[in-house]
């Protein structure tokens, strides 16, 4: 999973509202629903509860315990598909175009942050000693 998967996933989800709520129960920045809380307490052993997952700790948790339970090597892709369908999303069409709206904006934060790196090392230069 690359590193930036997570944050395109709450921009797209929440643009980043910790306390986003959504029309079928779904809170936090990752818009988790508590059917997903249950399946992850199950699959780790954990007692989370579903208002929990306004702690931005506590969401990142459990959107990198299920993506690692149902996606394992997969594509980012694909486990942004398996974020909006469940377990059963890749053999929905429905979730395609999910797909590619959060590897669009992987791709957007990607070119931000190399950006933002180039900038850095531009700005301050370092000698050897």
């Amino acid at each position: 999973m690359h590193p930036l998967l997570l944050s395109a996933l709450i921009q797209i989800e929440s643009n980043g509202n910790d306390h986003a709520r959504g029309r079928h129960g779904e809170l936090g920045a990752l818009q988790i629903k508590p059917i997903l809380v249950r399946d992850v307490n199950r699959i780790m052993g954990t007692h989370y509860t579903h208002a929990q997952v306004t702690n931005r700790t506590v969401s990142i948790f459990i959107a990198q315990s299920y993506l690692a339970h149902y996606g394992r090597n997969l594509s980012d892709e694909s486990l942004a598909r398996i974020w909006q369908g469940g377990p059963k999303a890749l053999r929905k069409p429905s979730t395609r175009a999910y797909g590619r709206r959060v590897m669009r904006e992987l791709e957007r934060q990607r070119t931000v942050k190399d950006s933002m790196t180039v900038q850095f090392t531009e700005n301050h230069h370092f000698t050897a000693r």
